[in-house]
């Protein structure tokens, strides 16, 4: 799931090789944290928090699909 929402935040920015996602694992939830450039920081969020809202919702579809914990995805600086 990692490697999924990286593909796809790589295809949003100016600058993917700045995208970075870290996996945090606890018991029932599966925690992914976002990291981008400030300058592609609206990119990601996108008008009235619509990309991130797609974002969230494409994590936790492939979740459930794939049997997994609860998904959350963290947007950071």
């Amino acid at each position: 799931m990692k490697d999924f929402i990286k593909y796809i935040v790589e295809k949003l920015v100016d600058n993917p090789d700045e995208v970075k996602v870290t996996q945090v694992d606890s018991e029932k939830t599966i925690i992914l944290e976002l990291s981008v450039k400030e300058g592609d920081l609206g990119k990601v969020i996108g008008k009235k928090g619509r990309t991130a809202k797609a974002l969230r919702t494409l994590l936790t579809a492939a979740a459930a699909k794939q049997g997994q914990k609860r998904a959350i995805l963290e947007i950071i600086e």
